[in-house]
């Protein structure tokens, strides 16, 4: 900024002047002698001047009032312009006591002071710059003649504070008054217009930057691009960092910056990269920018040549940098290195505690996260709402209801229940902890309510099921205009699937769509779930297609979910489809759509496509080795499943009870007895794995189908939990083929006792009596079956022709092409005679 003008008073008497310190030495610097005239006046006031000028631009603002002091005592009377100099040195060290104090000797001395342009002018600045908004904008609302020096600190001062839109109200003012804004102004409202996001207004401060010449500035054209990046309009940001003739570091941080908070890390990286390219060297800001966009991207290697840099340059791991490498080794699960660069900061504020405590939890390190609460208590740091919020979340997910208590009377104690960050938090930490009343209780104490803990408390209710109150809530936000967004919509959609009440749900999802509100892919993701889950599955593959006609690329939550459908239909063609979207979109690899897709394939009866998807993983985990364990199983290949088995404990990959029970099952369906019992003794000597009621029932159904029925009953005797109707019924199976019928009243009275409402028991018990020649039993079951109202279920199966799925049930004609079938099958029988 240009210097203030003023003009220099002349004073005709004054004393000769005493040795004076100099700057930076003890050595003492003399003005020297003069003999009274005029010009030997000026001469000493230009001595004084400059030694309190130079003693403020150094920050010795003491000694600067020494010498303010000594004039004064020699009757040499400070003008303006020294009066100026000291206010503009308690600026550089925002001095405001001492400022104050000459304001007040400034009045002291009367109008002739108090009311001269340059000292009004330079008060406001002081007062601007200093933070003390009231008494700076009453100082301008007096000021006589408002220059663009007055205009650019009191705009400056309002967007510092946040008062953006009387920021951009002065800036048009000013020029409204024929006050031209110079390129200290126009940053400024250009930070503004980016903290508004008002990119229109920003686009009109560029036509003014361009119009009066400032593009070529430096410091605004990195205004600009700053603008251009907070508004997310990046190709204009670009244009103007490439139109620059010469670009200082700021210019390029613009560029990182804007990039990095848009969600383009990679162009981040690259900018950061061309900066280095052209020899400008990074600062901690750059550095800082770009640790983020590598945390973004998962860059490990990029994200440790920016500490590298840092370290070289010798840049000090403060609260800001060392906050941002934490931050990148936190977020790319180097907790390790993340508890060293910690353990190295110099400065520790709250939010660099709450930096590793969240990479502890994140991590599900609670007991390590809860040991730093306790330590940064200890260093006399106050937890704040993101603490809180952590601490609370941990609990919440541990479904701990003791630490999230704990958390809670804190936040009581310390008047933080009302921040709606901490009260969602607290709202979440009850539900998930399964008091659903107490966070009901929470948000109805809660004053302020904002959307986030609406939907909170919908997602609350919605994921226990509890589709009436979150329905209700829905309606009560609207009554208190609070206006529900895509978030809630989905809450309620959620809360009709999880209560099995897909009508509802797909009605609800027509309902929104019909409003305007757009589904996003949460929304289209648990209706695909909810309907493949619930037996939906046509619908649910017809919802998967609208999904993508609408524009909405699918998740691996939502393919999976549609294999699964397409799995429960044997839709092989469907499956494929999906296969290649996953495919080309470089979704195949992931586990969860890997091991979808070998589930689908076996069981669509493609197994040789299942292991073509398994070998074309490249990093396998578990879930993959179980799915084709269980694709062997089903196709009765025993032997691949047991070496698939024997690859995953080779692989170092411990396996989980769904391993167990593939591998069991797969056993019992070949009758290798030896070998099941070998895997089963492993499973708890080995790998110290509990069976559980499903290990158990492998075992007896291996037992009892290799007719070792005796061993099969004492291991159900022997088992640590009560035995269930599954179990009981496998027995029973084999001991109708082997008549043992006294083995089967036994087993029949328990069976009977577990499910006595269920048909299918009643028709195995019956046929078991009726192999052993029983049809007193037969007779007694069969009235018994009709007393409770109770009928066979009869069999069904479906073939799928082109696009059309045909289902067959027994006993039923209404299939329109049922005589031609009838026809076929009588044919192919009387060629089957024929042949034999």
């Amino acid at each position: 900024m240009a210097s203030l003008p003023f003009t220099t008073l002349h004073f005709s008497h004054f004393k000769s002047a005493k040795p004076i310190k100099s700057l930076n030495s003890n050595e003492p610097i003399h003005i020297i002698q003069l003999n009274g005239t005029a010009r030997n006046h000026q001469t000493l006031y230009k001595s004084y001047f400059h030694t309190i000028s130079s003693l403020c631009k150094d920050g010795q603002i003491q000694r600067a009032l020494d010498f303010l002091i000594e004039m004064d005592s020699r009757n040499l009377p400070p003008g303006p312009e020294i009066y100026g100099e000291i206010l503009q040195g308690c600026v550089y060290e925002r001095d405001l006591s001492t400022g104050q104090q000459i304001h007040a000797q400034v009045l002291k001395n009367g109008a002739f002071f108090a009311r001269n342009e340059y000292i009004e002018t330079k008060l406001v600045i002081f007062y601007a710059k200093c933070g003390a908004f009231d008494i700076a904008n009453e100082l301008f609302s007096r000021l006589r003649v408002n220059n663009v020096f007055s205009w650019a600190a009191i705009i400056g001062l309002k967007c510092r504070i946040g008062l953006n839109e009387e920021a951009l109200m002065g800036f048009s003012e000013m020029q409204e008054n024929g006050v031209l804004p110079d390129n200290f102004v126009v940053p400024n409202a250009l930070k503004a217009c980016g903290a508004l996001l008002w990119l229109g207004y920003g686009k009109g401060v560029h036509g003014y930057v361009v119009k009066v010449g400032f593009d070529g500035c430096v410091f605004v054209a990195s205004s600009l691009i700053d603008m251009y990046g907070k508004c997310g309009a990046l190709e204009d940001g670009r244009k103007v960092f490439d139109a620059m003739i010469e670009r200082n570091v700021i210019a390029w941080n613009s560029m990182i910056v804007g990039y990095m908070q848009n969600g383009m890390n990679e162009q981040a990286i690259g900018v950061f990269h061309d900066m280095r390219v052209k020899g400008v060297e990074p600062s901690q800001v750059s550095i800082s920018s770009f640790l983020s966009a590598s945390a973004n991207l998962g860059a490990i290697c990029e994200g440790k040549q920016g500490h590298a840099i840092a370290v070289v340059r010798g840049f000090e791991l403060d609260s800001i940098l060392g906050s941002s490498v934490l931050n990148f080794y936190s977020k790319v699960g180097l907790i390790e290195d993340a508890e060293l660069v910690f353990d190295r900061m110099l400065e520790k504020d709250v939010v660099t505690w709450n930096l590793i405590i969240s990479s502890y939890l994140q991590r599900g390190l609670i007991d390590k996260a809860l040991d730093m609460c306790h330590l940064m208590r200890s260093e006399n740091l106050r937890f704040d709402c993101v603490t809180l919020s952590s601490i609370l979340t941990a609990a919440a997910n541990s479904s701990n209801i003791k630490l999230g208590k704990e958390g809670h009377c804190y936040c009581i104690r310390n008047s933080l229940q009302s921040d709606v960050v901490v009260a969602s938090s607290i709202v979440d930490m009850y539900a998930k902890c399964g008091r659903i009343d107490c966070a009901g209780q929470v948000f109805n104490s809660t004053t302020n309510k904002d959307i986030i803990l609406w939907n909170t408390l919908l997602a609350a209710y919605a994921n226990v099921g509890h589709s009436g109150e979150t329905l209700k809530l829905f309606y009560q936000m609207q009554l208190e205009s609070v206006p529900p967004n895509v978030t809630s919509w989905n809450s309620v959609i959620l809360g009709f699937v999880r209560n099995c009440q897909l009508n509802e749900a797909k009605e609800f999802f027509s309902q929104m769509q019909s409003l305007g509100v757009h589904p996003n892919l949460i929304t289209w993701t648990t209706l695909i779930t909810g309907l493949a889950h619930n037996g939906f599955h046509d619908e649910a593959l017809q919802i998967f297609q609208e999904m993508q006609e609408s524009g909405i690329k699918p998740n691996t939550i939502s393919i999976s979910a549609t294999l699964s459908a397409c799995t429960n239909v044997t839709s092989l063609q469907h499956g494929r489809a999906i296969h290649g979207y996953a495919t080309r979109n470089e979704l195949g690899s992931r586990t969860s759509v890997s091991t979808a897709l070998v589930d689908m394939y076996a069981k669509c009866g493609c197994l040789s496509r299942a292991k073509m998807v398994f070998d074309n993983i490249v990093s396998k985990e578990l879930p993959v080795y179980n799915a084709l364990i269980s694709a062997y199983a089903l196709h009765g290949q025993v032997g691949e499943a047991l070496a698939v088995f024997r690859t995953l404990e080779e692989a170092g990959v411990e396996p989980d009870g769904m391993t167990f029970t593939s591998v069991l099952s797969a056993c019992t369906h070949t009758e290798l007895v030896n070998e099941g019992l070998e895997i089963f003794v492993d499973m708890v000597s080995k790998h110290n794995f509990s069976p559980s009621m499903e290990h158990y029932g492998c075992v007896v159904s291996l037992l009892s189908r290799s007719g070792r029925l005796d061993e099969a009953f004492r291991l159900i005797l022997a088992m640590p939990f009560e035995p269930d109707a599954h179990i009981i019924g496998s027995l029973l199976a084999k001991c109708r083929e082997l008549e043992e019928i006294e083995l089967v009243e036994q087993l029949s009275k328990y069976l009977l006792e577990l499910e006595p409402d269920n048909s299918a028991n009643y028709v195995s018990i019956s046929n078991a009596y009726a192999a052993s020649g029983r049809w007193d039993g037969v007779s007694e079951i069969r009235d018994l079956m009709k007393e409770k109202g109770l009928k066979k279920s009869p069999g069904c199966s479906w073939i799928q022709i082109g696009e059309k799925l045909h289902s067959f049930i027994a006993g039923d004609g209404s299939h329109p092409s049922t005589e031609e079938i009838q026809a076929t099958l009588a044919l192919l029988g009387t060629d089957m005679n024929f042949s034999a």
